[in-house]
């Protein structure tokens, strides 16, 4: 069953909504985001927790975000999945915070960026979600280019309901108008 994941980007210790290439450019100059919050990443790990979205995901976005991200899991221990500078000489510090999972078979699941489409919202890559339904054999994610409720049902066509879709730079809450974030509450009810 597709289901709309939340995410909690992450960029210098604050929330971000990020165009995917422009973070690899090297150049901090040249980093452009389509939002910035005012509010901690604590905030939306309470908002997602308030309305029941299982498998929220912090993502770091380089250094700095140590902090951040673990406020956002304490505010939902065991209900946020966290990425991003994570590997097998942390993972453990991690999960003792309150993070869910890591690395497979320890994983509960993928979380799958297509930093090209990130923050462009200009739709999902139809193709690479069609091959994590073939590849994946535990649940996975993808992030880049979700844009309305139409790309839920997009992503719910094209993988036969086994992977989810999260949405950044077009939700309401932050700062998008493509999707309000109630109405993605709404979309995962109408699926149970």
């Amino acid at each position: 069953m597709t289901r709309f994941r939340p995410c909690i980007d992450l960029h210098a210790g604050q929330v971000k909504q990020i165009v995917g290439g422009t973070l690899d450019s090297g150049n901090a100059n040249k980093l452009q985001t389509n939002f910035v919050s005012e509010q901690p990443a604590a905030h939306y790990a309470q908002l997602y927790r308030d309305n029941a979205l299982d498998g929220a995901h912090v993502i770091m976005l380089g250094p700095g975000n140590e902090e951040a991200a673990k406020q956002a899991i304490g505010a939902w221990p065991n209900g946020l999945q966290v990425g991003g500078g994570i590997n097998d000489k942390n993972a453990g510090e991690w999960i003792a915070a309150g993070a869910e999972k890591q690395l497979e078979p320890c994983c509960c699941e993928f979380l799958i960026h297509a930093a090209d489409n990130e923050g462009l919202q200009q739709g999902i890559d139809e193709e690479l979600v069609s091959h994590l339904a073939e590849w994946c054999s535990i649940p996975v994610t993808y992030a880049g280019g979700g844009r309305n409720l139409e790309d839920l049902e997009r992503v719910k066509e094209l993988s036969g309901g086994k992977v989810d879709l999260t949405i950044g730079s077009a939700l309401d809450c932050f700062g998008g108008s493509g999707v309000k974030f109630d109405d993605c509450v709404a979309w995962n009810r109408q699926q149970q």
